[in-house]
């Protein structure tokens, strides 16, 4: 089980090139990934997406790539010599204009937006993409590990109140036991008690006790709860598998349960066992939150 979030971080220098890779993230319904690379890696965002989709499946991730490179292969410097001269035409023409001196430099001239460009050779894209993506292994691997260890403590602490949970609703099945029977009795006392005779019919009555039993039974709601705790335990012991819309779906089944379960009870203990089940169902929902 694996927190959503985390961070993780890792650097590489290979040939006068260097690469610095940090990941963040915090909890998402679904994977939302964000890359901020150098303006001269942008062709890669997608590939690094896809790589960080590969290992994980939700969480609000952010992707930060620094990138310096002070070597010269693979580099062409590309002159645009038309938008130099544009450059010394248009600065020439309004020095003239306002009668001040121009007194244009190369150096100076070369310093204008996009007329002195770096290319870099196919070949060497590739080389950056491999050493990129060693890079950004080695950072998703500590930022996973991170995501482990606060995975750990978010799984202990729901197991507690699983236990919790499991140890209210055998409570409730206790105090369930016997209802029917004591409607039956209470049914019986009561229609004495207003007929003001021992004579009961027992057709009308058994025909009463079904309508209660089928309205106020809350064995079939005790079995389903017992039946998804059995299978959030499961999803507990799986390891490097997301469960958690797993286990959001089955806290949202759990607690449809144990609505039904108050609705129909009627017995004081139950009541309060009910509201105490709900409490701690809320408390595992907001934990599962946080999970992966």
């Amino acid at each position: 089980m694996n927190s959503m979030t985390g961070f993780g971080r890792a650097k590489l220098e290979k040939d006068s090139r260097e690469y610095l890779v940090e990941i963040r993230s915090v909890n998402h319904k679904y994977a939302d990934i964000t890359v901020k690379t150098p303006r001269s890696l942008l062709y890669l965002e997608d590939r690094v997406r896809k790589m960080v989709l590969s290992r994980l499946s939700r969480g609000k991730i952010e992707v930060f790539i620094t990138y310096a490179n002070y070597g010269l292969e693979g580099k062409n410097v590309i002159l645009n010599k038309e938008l130099a001269q544009l450059y010394i035409s248009e600065l020439s023409k309004l020095a003239q204009e306002n009668e001040i001196p121009s007194g244009l430099r190369a150096v100076e001239v070369s310093k204008m937006p996009d007329v002195l460009n770096i290319q870099i050779e196919e070949d060497s894209l590739e080389v950056i993409w491999e050493e990129l993506s060693e890079c950004l292994e080695k950072a998703l691997d500590n930022f996973i590990e991170m995501r482990k260890v606060e995975g750990l403590k978010i799984k202990q602490d729901i197991e507690e109140r699983l236990k919790n949970v499991s140890e209210n609703v055998d409570e409730i099945s206790r105090l369930s036991t016997g209802l029917v029977e004591e409607y039956v009795v209470k049914l019986e006392e009561r229609i004495k008690e207003i007929l003001k005779t021992d004579i009961v019919d027992q057709t009308r009555l058994a025909q009463e006790i079904v309508i209660y039993s089928d309205r106020y039974s809350i064995e079939e709601e005790i079995t389903r709860l017992k039946s998804h705790i059995a299978q959030f335990y499961t999803l507990l012991k799986n390891e490097n598998i997301p469960c958690g819309k797993k286990m959001d779906f089955l806290v949202q089944e759990m607690n449809r349960e144990t609505n039904t379960i108050g609705s129909k009870s009627g017995k004081l203990e139950i009541t309060n066992l009910v509201i105490e089940l709900k409490t701690k169902l809320e408390d595992i929902r907001e934990q599962i939150q946080n999970i992966e």
